[in-house]
């Protein structure tokens, strides 16, 4: 599910978004929560890329065994991919299925070039290989093969990225968090234990309502809280803050004042760490100063 870390993430997008075309406020809200929805899709999307290498290692093999001339590994082929018990578990994951059977779109085509293609570097790789020679079955070396697999063929498989951002935009920024959940995912199966949910988007309506809140907030007190950092500049002027440094700012300031129960140094930061992924190199150190002179202005002692 996603944290606060990554809630706050796609509130300063939507922000960012809305600061240069400006729209209502319920669109906006309506906005964030179905791009916080996409981001199950891309998670769904990875993992039914993962079964459809597993589908292709069976394919191929039910066609070495129709050959005329087989060889031997057609008559006898190393099926310890294919029983991989994690490849297993997802495949059979019911909420998976589930969503897929109304989501067609993210399922892939075994005939798909980028699939094809992906097959094929993964079974040259060294790691594959050695793998397929290991003797025997556990599932913690098969848990340990497949998370390895996602990062190297998944996550930073540049033309999958280039493909699901074809497919949807806001994919872009969204790998890292679906990056994370496919990795949790692979990491909290059990052997021999049914796996038949998978991660939220949002834990519950507190999540729900704090991404909305924040956002509502952000929107109707972007004056007063570009004049609270106006302020706080020293011999700066505003224009001259980047517009995603002011937007982070934004929203760091608006939590500061809509949710006081909140620690400063969460608030401060979160949002430093948002800064060091959507901004500039030194953008975290100035927006450090900023939400650190401000805590103290407020007088926050947590």
């Amino acid at each position: 599910m996603l944290g606060r870390r990554q809630i706050r993430e796609k509130v300063v997008e939507n922000l960012y978004s809305y600061y240069q075309n400006p729209i209502k406020t319920d669109v906006l809200e309506k906005n964030l929560l179905t791009e916080i929805e996409k981001i199950y899709h891309l998670y769904i999307y990875q993992l039914n890329f993962l079964v459809g290498l597993k589908h292709l290692a069976e394919q191929q093999i039910e066609i070495g065994k129709t050959k005329f001339l087989k060889s031997e590994e057609d008559i006898n082929p190393n099926q310890k991919f294919i029983n991989n018990q994690v490849l297993k578990l997802i495949e059979e994951n019911r909420e998976r299925l589930s969503f897929n059977s109304k989501h067609q779109e993210l399922k892939w085509d075994l005939y798909d070039e980028l699939l094809v293609k992906t097959f094929q570097r993964l079974k040259a790789g060294k790691r594959y290989q050695d793998f397929m020679k290991e003797e025997g079955y556990s599932f913690e070396e098969d848990q340990k093969f497949i998370g390895k697999l996602f990062l190297r063929y998944v996550a930073e498989n540049e033309d999958f990225h280039d493909r699901a951002e074809g497919m949807e935009m806001s994919w872009a920024d969204d790998f890292h968090i679906a990056n994370s959940m496919v990795q949790k995912t692979i990491g909290y199966l059990k052997e021999d234990e049914e796996c038949n949910t998978l991660i939220r988007m949002l834990k519950d309506d507190e999540d729900r309502n704090f991404a909305v809140r924040l956002l509502r907030a952000s929107v109707n007190n972007m004056e007063e809280t570009e004049k609270k950092i106006e302020e706080r500049l020293q011999n700066w002027d505003l224009d001259r803050v980047s517009l995603m440094d002011k937007i982070i700012l934004i929203a760091a300031i608006t939590e500061f004042d809509a949710f006081p129960a909140t620690a400063s140094r969460i608030i401060i930061n979160e949002y430093v760490e948002i800064s060091k992924v959507y901004s500039t190199d030194r953008s975290n150190i100035f927006i450090n100063g900023i939400l650190d002179k401000y805590s103290k202005d407020l007088n926050r002692i947590n």
